[in-house]
């Protein structure tokens, strides 16, 4: 067995490095991340540093590409990661050949199918299991199984593994024919960390201000893991909103939503969600980009008359405090509404690697050397009609 030997992750579309700081934390050596996107890259650098993010097109990067800019061979990266779009992927006959997220999706299958890592983990959207009523899901279990690999699919919702979010996320398992299957994470149980547990130790803000110090002491688990020793604060910076808008707002109680604001002051547009308030003492919904915005679907803070900070958002996203976020502002909030929540990313690679130290080095070798072969085609785990329900 593989007892303390310690495998070599990398981490493809990678963003500002969620998935490859979870794999660390995991006790994973992720070698380096690789993405396009040039202030995310900044943002993975200057966090994970000595750790590098490769800024490069997918599709038009090679192996050898890989290997230079890492100092790594193929033959050393024992877990390839990473969450490839998948609209295009699959029409289910009437596939549009020139959508170029089919391209993205060809890159990272033919970049597995090079290295022939032991190990694949696949993070993406929710909506992929039901996508063309299951399909997809399929046809990506289908199209690993052509180049040698079992795949199994499971929907986690992230506040069942720490995350003060309730966030879901597909996540997609592969191993090499021949080697120990992964299990998925098992929910921690107990209560969820709400958002008062996560958020209500950083100082209140006001529309357009800024604070740099902490005020107050961490008062839960949490909020003292994410704060560790830092002394500066970053990313807390509060959106400039209207007056008008802030009046708006002010109407609505903690967790609570449009219908309390007086008929007078209703906004003219929106969803029926739109302008509502987290609720303190539940997890967040879904933290997205537009996390600053009242406008936007339950992006309000519980008790304070704004939408979230940056550091609000990497708090849901279970990021420490001395993760700092760089770019514009609007690219901030993009950066992490796109992440990976690292407590995520460290349930799956617990599991992974307890799969991993379960093989042999000759087990894996064989494994890995072995001419490509299709394995055995295994049923997705979700039935478009069971999930439909659940979505």
């Amino acid at each position: 067995m593989l007892k303390g030997s310690v495998p070599k992750a990398l981490d493809l579309f990678c963003g500002i490095g969620g998935l490859s700081l979870g794999l660390h934390q995991a006790g994973i050596d992720t070698i380096g991340g690789v993405d396009c996107w040039e202030e995310a890259q900044a943002t993975f650098n200057h966090n994970l540093a000595p750790v590098r993010c490769m800024r490069a097109d997918i599709t038009k990067t090679s192996l050898s590409d890989i290997e230079s800019f890492f100092g790594v061979p193929a033959s050393a990266i024992d877990l390839v990661a990473g969450g490839p779009p998948c609209q295009g992927f699959s029409t289910v006959g009437k596939r549009d050949a020139a959508d170029p997220r089919n391209s993205l999706w060809t890159a990272y299958q033919s970049l597995v199918a090079e290295i022939r890592p032991a190990y694949v983990i696949i993070e993406n959207v929710e909506g992929i299991i039901v996508m063309e009523k299951g399909a997809v899901q399929q046809e990506i279990i289908d199209s690993f199984a052509s180049i040698g690999y079992h795949m199994k699919c499971r929907l986690l919702v992230s506040a069942d593994y720490g995350i003060p979010q309730l966030r879901k996320r597909a996540v997609f398992l592969g191993w090499l024919d021949g080697l120990i299957e992964p299990e998925f994470p098992r929910p921690l149980g107990g209560s969820h960390v709400s958002v008062a547990d996560a958020i209500f130790d950083l100082p209140a803000l006001k529309p357009a201000e800024i604070v740099a110090v902490y005020c107050n002491d961490p008062t839960t688990e949490y909020q003292r893991a994410r704060r560790k020793q830092c002394q500066i604060l970053s990313n807390h910076e509060a959106a400039n909103h209207e007056p008008e808008l802030v009046e708006v707002i002010s109407h609505i109680p903690d967790g609570g939503n449009r219908k309390s604001i007086p008929a007078h002051l209703q906004p003219k547009s929106g969803f029926h969600n739109s302008y509502s308030r987290l609720a303190s003492w539940k997890p967040a919904v879904a933290v997205t980009s537009n996390m600053r915005k009242p406008s936007s679907a339950r992006a309000t803070h519980p008790v304070q008359d704004r939408g979230l900070t940056v550091r609000e958002g990497l708090r849901l996203q279970s990021f420490d405090d001395d993760f700092v976020v760089l770019g514009s502002r609007s690219s901030q909030y993009l950066q992490v509404g796109n992440a990976v929540p690292p407590l995520l990313g460290l349930a799956i690679g617990r599991e992974v690697l307890k799969a991993y130290r379960n093989n042999t080095t000759g087990l894996i070798a064989r494994a890995r050397s072995a001419t490509p072969k299709r394995v055995k085609r295994v049923r997705g785990l979700f039935d478009y009609e069971e999930e439909t329900a659940a979505l």
